[in-house]
């Protein structure tokens, strides 16, 4: 169903894809948007084994998207050095595919934001968290995605490096 990595010597490890999804800040959600138009957008995230956690406003284009059809992608990208000398980047990067819907369990959604707040605000206290969490909570919508499938990347030079230190 997924195809396969057309250059597959550039293939991450699963542990290496997982990583960069760790430590990943922010990424590209890309729903089906109105009118046939795909819709990307750049969004904070939590990955938690095989799945990726969103947060969102209670209405808007993303939200109607993920409404109209569950499918999605997401993009983050790990590493990108560009080196002009030679014309390319050092990159490594990660593309997700899955289904995504609204959180409606209340206790699955406060699981997941509390995620977030632990990712983005590692420093503050759980009372803290929880503090900042119950005042955005009327106004709050989460978003999980299921993964189906994912691949990470890195550019050739970065690979053959790779190869090299096996050897």
């Amino acid at each position: 169903m997924f195809r396969e990595m057309r250059r597959s010597k550039q293939e991450l490890p699963r542990q290496e894809t997982e990583a960069i999804l760790r430590r990943g800040t922010s990424g590209v959600l890309a729903l089906a948007g109105d009118d046939g138009y795909p819709y990307a957008v750049p969004i904070s995230y939590v990955y938690d084994g095989g799945k990726l956690y969103f947060h969102c406003a209670l209405a808007g284009h993303k939200l109607d998207a993920v409404r109209r059809n569950e499918k999605a992608s997401f993009c983050v990208i790990g590493q990108d050095e560009i080196v002009p000398e030679v014309y390319t980047s050092y990159f490594r990067s990660v593309v997700v595919f899955g289904r995504i819907h609204v959180m409606e369990d209340q206790q699955e959604k406060r699981t997941a934001i509390e995620k977030l707040a632990r990712k983005y605000a590692p420093e503050d206290t759980a009372e803290g968290r929880r503090s900042a969490i119950d005042r955005e909570w009327k106004t709050l919508c989460m978003l999980e995605m299921e993964i189906d499938h994912m691949t990470g990347k890195e550019g050739r030079e970065l690979a053959k490096r790779r190869r090299e230190a096996k050897d």
